[in-house]
């Protein structure tokens, strides 16, 4: 069984390698977006990683990692999928343009390897999952059931969204329908909600401090490459979308305003 610090250089470790080669990728394909597919994956990645170290084998490790695995293939499928028949994100396209020919240098710290560190920070409900003795308990049964309830309004909003714009004839218009009717963005408070569910998890270890991996997630969601980024754009593209934003709760599901 290796010591906990072990266990978290190696998933360190693990990860920035995995992002390394990713970064080889696209410079081959001319393509930074592939990172976004890799995100959920890249968690799967990490706790197993954890979990083979550690060589515990325990409950609520395995609880987590299986949790993990449920929401990372779903994930990165949607989101590779999308980027397929997207291309690059105009995010990407944006930087490239900026710096020229040192992009793909910029990209390795920018875009891969800082990736790779957030996503090593969030993980820590996932690392002090892994890492306990303490057996199953409520705040694990209660964790379980938040990560599920929020694993489920992620996939549906997603479907929603995806049906949405698969009909030619609502091109142009704001979805306001199934959960987007409550929320301007379901899917990304069904992320943060399967978020908070592992972090219950990371309370059942009598793991506090594991709570900051939710904490950060649900700062980016919200104030950096989630909600603010996509207002943004949307406020320009969509005509009807600021009447939609003065009726629709911006994150957390409630009933419209009249």
């Amino acid at each position: 069984m290796a010591g906990a610090s072990t266990v978290a250089l190696a998933g360190l470790g693990v990860i920035l390698a995995a992002m390394t080669l990713l970064w080889l990728l696209s410079l081959r394909l001319r393509d930074a977006s592939i990172a976004d597919p890799f995100w959920g994956p890249g968690f799967a990645i990490v706790t197993a990683t954890y979990y083979l170290v550690d060589g515990r084998f325990g409950a609520r490790g395995t609880l987590a990692l299986v949790l993990v695995l449920a929401w990372a293939s779903r994930l990165g499928w949607h989101l590779l999928r999308r980027n397929r028949r997207e291309g690059e994100d105009p995010r990407y396209r944006a930087m490239r343009a900026r710096h020229g020919d040192r992009f793909g240098r910029v990209s390795l710290f920018s875009v891969f390897w800082l990736q790779g560190g957030l996503l090593w920070l969030i993980s820590a409900p996932l690392f002090g999952s892994v890492i306990s003795d303490a057996p199953l308990g409520a705040w694990d049964f209660a964790g379980a059931v938040v990560f599920a309830l929020g694993l489920v309004m992620e996939t549906v909003a997603d479907l929603q969204l995806k049906r949405f714009r698969a009909d030619p004839a609502r091109k142009g218009t704001v979805l306001d329908t199934g959960l987007w009717r409550y929320s301007r963005h379901p899917n990304y408070f069904g992320e943060t909600v399967l978020w908070w569910g592992l972090g219950l998890l990371g309370i059942g270890a009598g793991a506090w401090w594991t709570l900051a991996g939710p904490a950060v997630i649900t700062f980016l969601l919200l104030r950096v490459s989630g909600v603010t980024m996509l207002e943004e754009g949307l406020m320009k593209s969509k005509p009807g979308y600021d009447e939609y934003v003065r009726r629709t709760s911006a994150f957390v599901p409630l009933p419209p305003r009249i």
